[in-house]
Order: structure tokens, then C-alpha cells, then sequence
């Protein structure tokens, strides 16, 4: 199985209006409440695409009942299993609002910072994710710390990782994220801005080979509409779908880290990764929540994506 861990779980919720327009009213046409959290998502995708998932990290409070509750139904059908192995915490899970502007198709997102973790309920969850990764084939750590666990708790959870024997993939900014890059990950999954913070360039190219030289030992970076940028051992290689898509684009970089994991566990090279990874992110844009892809869409794209060497900035 693969685990995925989100310590910052949340109840996504998703707005679509007419136009979103600031300081005015809006009706809202529809409204769909789903588990969240990127490792959640990253879950979903999993089973969807026919892989056992087990999730972890801590849920708790009405929200938190409510996810535990949506994440069984909404896994039910999938030809993979997802397996709920979270943590009670005393706070109430957080929530995420996304609002989607259908005239634009545009996606304005409003996320609480979560419940804060006491020290009891942290070693708890160290204590069962030490438990889950006996059988994990690799491990995801995904997305924001909520109050109250220290700042290196992803690199400790590498390190565990590491300890064990079991492929670890990292995805998460900030001072976590460089912290957690030192502690010599497997494979990290940011974006171009979660880069310019912690390298100080904007430059793609350059601050995904400067954060694989940190300790990573492969960076693939989310480069938005234009796909995948991946520094690795086995090469350097961007990889694109055919032309932009538009719609929601929550989600989409959780649906690219699924991708990398199941090409991870199947034992895929990097360009087949790659393009999985960059047809699967594009296909879930256009799908109405984060978690979810377009199947059929999926299936188009994946010939259609090219994987080349980037040619580097003058």
C-alpha cells in the first residue's frame, strides 16, 4: 500500500457562482462538500487509478466527523482501496472554500489554518505513522503544519521514513519544505513559488537544481499550465500536455504527486512518470473538485503530453 499523510486534514467545500465580483452579493448555483487535504487528495486519486491508499494525520470535531464520513463514500466504488487511519485531535478539523467563477473560470480559494495540535496527540500520530509505514511501499507527506507541531516535523517524518527503508515524497513550502529537503527525501514535489522561497530565484530551471543539490534526490516542480520541470538522478526533463486547460485548478498538484507515486511503486522511468503525472494534473482541472479527475480527458492527454530536455535560461 502507499500512505499518504495530511497532518492539516480539511472539509473542502466548493462554490461555483455566475461571476465573482468583489464587495457584491453572490447566489451560489451549486455547492459540493468533499474530504480534503492534499494527502487526501492525493489518496483518492490513488484509488482511483486502482492502487491501495491508507491516509493519516488527524481529523477531529464536526468537520472532522463529516470528512472522516465523506472520505468512506467517496471511496467506495474506487477499484482501489483507501484506508482511514487517522488521528482524533481535540480541535476541529479546518475547512476550505474554493469559489468558481464560471464566467471566467477562474478559482479563488480561502483556506483556515486548523485545529492546534497538543503534544500528546503529536506523538500519537508519530507513534501510528511508525506502525503504518511497516507495509508501506512509499510514503507522501503532504501540505501545510497546523498550529502547534513544530516546524521540522516533516524532516523528522523523512528521516522515519528514510529509517524504515520506504521511498518518501515530500510535498509542503516554507521553512518545513527546506527543512525537509535536508533531511534527503526521495522525490519533492513543489511549485514555482514554494521554490523562490526557500532559493531566492525565480528562474525554474535553476531553483529546482539548486533544491535537488540541498539533499533532494529528485525535484519535480509544478510549472502551472505549462506542466512538469523534474531534475533527477537519471536526467533533467519538462514535461507538458498539449495545450492549457481550463477549469479548477484545485488539486491538480496532488493529482501529479499520485501520479509520481504509482510510477514509483511500478517501477515506471522518469519520462513515464512524467507524462502520467502531467496528463493526470491537467485532467483533474477539468474535473469539479480537487481529489477527482477526468477520466476521459486523462486518457487523451497521456500520448498527447511531450517529455524533452529543457533548454537552460541565457
Amino acid at each position: 500500500m502507499i500512505l499518504t499523510v495530511t497532518l492539516n486534514t480539511a472539509l473542502d467545500l466548493t462554490y461555483r457562482v455566475p461571476a465573482l465580483v468583489p464587495h457584491a452579493s453572490h447566489r451560489v448555483e451549486t455547492v459540493l462538500e468533499r474530504p480534503g487535504g492534499k494527502g487526501l487528495n492525493v489518496a483518492r486519486v490513488l484509488g482511483a487509478l486502482g492502487h491501495d491508499a491508507v491516509v493519516t494525520g488527524f481529523a477531529g470535531g464536526p468537520t472532522g466527523a463529516l470528512l472522516r464520513e465523506l472520505l468512506a463514500t467517496s471511496t467506495a466504488d474506487s477499484p482501489g482501496t483507501v484506508h482511514d487511519a487517522l488521528v482524533p485531535t481535540a480541535g476541529a478539523t479546518r475547512r476550505t472554500v474554493a469559489v468558481v467563477d464560471a464566467a471566467s473560470g477562474d478559482t479563488t480559494q480561502l483556506n483556515e489554518p486548523g485545529p492546534t495540535i497538543a503534544p500528546a496527540e503529536w506523538a500519537a500520530f508519530t507513534a501510528r505513522f511508525t506502525e503504518l509505514l511497516d507495509g508501506a511501499r512509499a510514503v507522501a507527506l503532504c501540505g501545510s503544519l497546523p498550529p502547534g507541531i513544530h516546524v521540522g516535523a516533516y524532516a523528522d517524518l523523512v528521516r522515519l521514513s528514510r529509517a524504515a527503508g520506504v521511498p518518501v515524497l515530500l510535498d509542503t513550502s516554507g521553512e518545513p519544505l527546506r527543512r525537509g529537503i535536508a533531511a534527503r527525501p526521495d522525490v519533492v514535489k513543489p511549485n514555482t513559488e514554494e521554490l523562490a522561497g526557500i532559493t531566492g530565484t525565480r528562474d525554474p530551471l535553476r531553483a529546482t537544481l539548486d533544491a535537488r543539490r540541498r539533499g533532494a534526490h529528485a525535484v519535480v516542480t509544478s510549472l502551472g499550465p505549462e506542466g512538469l520541470l523534474a531534475a533527477t538522478p537519471d536526467g533533467v526533463w519538462q514535461a507538458a500536455p498539449p495545450s492549457p486547460v481550463r477549469g479548477n485548478p484545485s488539486g491538480a498538484g496532488d493529482s501529479a504527486v499520485a501520479a509520481l507515486l504509482a510510477g514509483l511503486v511500478d517501477g515506471a522511468d522518469w519520462p513515464t512518470r512524467l507524462s502520467h503525472a502531467a496528463a493526470l494534473s491537467a485532467a483533474t482541472v477539468l474535473a469539479p473538485v480537487a481529489g477527482e479527475f477526468d477520466a476521459a480527458a486523462y486518457a487523451s492527454l497521456l500520448p498527447r503530453v511531450t517529455v524533452h530536455e529543457p533548454k537552460p535560461t541565457p
